[in-house]
Order: C-alpha cells, then structure tokens, then sequence
C-alpha cells in the first residue's frame, strides 16, 4: 500500500514557538512510518519557512535550523497540492496528501494556517479555519458558548490604551481577585492572578505584550479539570478528565525551567478524583461546547469545578500540546488510546473530511 505523505508543520511565528517543537517531536517519533511518509516543515520564530531533512532529534532542542534546510513554502493554489522547496536553485515540488500543522498560538492556531490550507485544497488535521479563529479568542468563544447556555467568567475585554480610571471601575464591577489574560494566547504566557487594584494596570501592560486584545476576568473558585476530544459530529473518541490540582498561585503550563520533570505548584491527576456521574457531566458539556464551537478534527476542553459541582467554560485548544508532559496525550492514553492511535485517527479523519 502506498504511503500517505504527511507534511508536519512546527515552530511558528508565536510565543509557543518552543512547545510546538516539543509537541511536533512527539507527533513525528509516534508517526506509523508504515503507512505514513512524514515531510518535516519548520517555520522560524521570524516566521521563515523550511524544508528539513535532518534528524528529528534535533527539533525540540531547537537546533535544526541549518544546513539541511531549504527554502520552502505552501501555495494558495489547488493544482499544486503541495509543497515548493528551492534546491540548487531549482524550484522542486513536493506533493502532500495531507498537513499535520503542531502549530500552538498566534499564526498556526487561529485559522491562519488553516485557511492557507484550504486555499491549497491539502487536507489537514485539526479544527477548520472558523472554530480554530474562534477557540483562538477567549471573548469570542465564551460569548458563543454562554449564548448557548454554559456558564462562562463574566469577562471584559479591552483593546488599546485604558485609564487606571476605567482600569479602576472594571476591578470593582468584576471583583478581586480577578485574572488578566491575552485574548489571543496560550500556555499562559502573559496570565496574571490579579488580587487589588493596585495592581492591574501592570497585569494589563505585561499581557499587552502578546495581544492587543485584554480579557479581564472573575475568578472562579474551585478546581480545573479537562477534557480531550477527537473526531467529528456524534463520531467522537474521548479521554478520560483529567483535575490540576495546586499547592498554591495559578496553573501556568509550560511556564517551568523543566516541565518534563516537575512542576512549582500544581500536579495533573487523570482520572480526575470526582465522581463517575461528574466525570460524565464534565464529558458531556465539553461535547456539547465542542459541537457549538463547530470543531472537528481535535481539541481540548477546559472548565473549572466548583465547589458544589457546577462546571464552567474556561477555554478551547484547537490544537493541544503533545508534549511529553501535556494534558491531552495524557487523558487519551489513560482512556486505553496511545498518541500513535491519536496521531493515525487524526491524520485519517483529515483525509476522509477534506
């Protein structure tokens, strides 16, 4: 049986630059190389990019750019159907029968990437380009999903230059302590847990340095939990719920010198220590959220728990990490389900759906 070839895209222009070299590394070491020819395609923090033909081994210590690199790009163009790579000054065309894009944040998450792909006609695993600009949104996203009757944090969102006046007057509408987040991030980089007043002008400026759109949000009290999806319509696989559970401060994912090893403040159980019927009810919103949010290919639900068992939206990854250490490889393998199962499930379903 012919192989299928399967362009895999990492880096990215984005702050998760890092993570996506983690996580791609994972995808391309649990690839089926029996059915699957992999194409390796990096794109630069600059956002260049290249062909790579080196050993994976050297993507997640960031060190694969260099000489077996070429200049390589994806056209807009469906006779293509593939990838152009410059080559002693020759261009060469590399047909692709689909596109894994391990892309996390800004310009890889948001239906950027996903919507060059459709405009190539490639098929490609993950969220189509309208889901994954609306995951990528928390404002967006949480409106949509408490229009459709799931509780959300009561959120505002601000963009451009704000007075500590106006600052001032959504602190005590919203209450303290509250949180301050980019609308358009992840991994929890420019997050802060914000406790008065004094403070959130600063946790406004520091989550301004990766979106020009603020979400101020309440906090809310109880646990997170989590929840991986895989599939399309009523046709989905689910893992099992996963629960962090802190020592103290905020979960802050990837934000460690070491995360494979450890963490400062909180531990990941799966399952989640909550009842059968809970864990059901956690599975049951995060389908639902996944249907209204018009995914298809994969993602990762997050909600809070609270005291008296309510569940509440936090926030959608159209494409999760696939760390070593990352939540939804995790819930998939404590279901019975191996990231080799997820990575050929993922891949087939894009063949099948586009």
């Amino acid at each position: 049986m012919k192989k299928a070839t399967v362009g895999i895209l990492f880096g990215g222009n984005s702050a998760e630059y890092k993570i996506s070299l983690k996580s791609a590394y994972s995808i391309i070491t649990s690839l089926n190389t029996e059915k699957y020819e992999p194409v390796l395609i990096g794109i630069t923090k600059e956002g260049s990019w290249k062909r790579y033909t080196g050993s994976a081994d050297t993507i997640p210590e960031d060190t694969w750019n260099g000489q077996n690199c070429v200049p390589a790009s994806i056209l807009p163009d469906k006779s293509f159907h593939g990838l152009i790579e410059q080559r002693d000054g020759q261009l060469v065309c590399t047909h692709l029968d689909a596109v894994f894009p391990v892309l996390h944040g800004k310009n890889g998450e948001d239906g950027t990437i996903q919507g060059l792909l459709e405009l190539s006609g490639i098929p490609y695993v993950g969220c189509n380009v309208l889901s994954s600009s609306i995951g990528m949104d928390k404002d967006i996203s949480h409106h949509i999903v408490k229009d459709a009757g799931f509780r959300v944090p009561e959120t505002v969102s601000i963009t451009g230059k704000v007075s500590e006046e106006q600052l001032k007057k959504i602190g005590n509408g919203l209450g303290y302590p509250l949180f301050v987040k980019p609308a358009n991030g992840g991994s929890s980089f420019g997050v802060t847990k914000v406790e008065n007043s004094a403070n959130l002008l600063a946790a406004v400026a520091d989550a301004q340095k990766y979106d020009n759109k603020i979400c101020i949000e309440e906090a809310i009290v109880g646990c997170e939990v989590g929840c991986s999806l895989l599939g399309k319509g009523d046709d989905l696989t689910v893992g099992e719920v996963d629960q962090i559970v802190l020592s103290h401060g905020f979960f802050r994912i990837h934000q460690e010198s070491h995360p494979e090893t450890d963490s400062e403040n909180s531990t990941v159980r799966v399952p989640a220590d909550v009842s059968s019927d809970i864990q059901k009810r956690i599975k049951e919103t995060a389908k639902a959220i996944y249907s209204v949010l018009g995914c298809t290919g994969l993602a990762r639900i997050d909600m809070f728990l609270t005291p008296d068992h309510e569940v509440v939206f936090n926030e959608i990854n159209t494409m999760p990490g696939f760390t070593s250490y990352s939540r939804y490889p995790r819930m998939m393998k404590a279901a019975g389900i191996s990231l080799s199962q997820v990575t050929d499930a993922a891949i087939q379903l894009a063949l099948q759906t586009n």
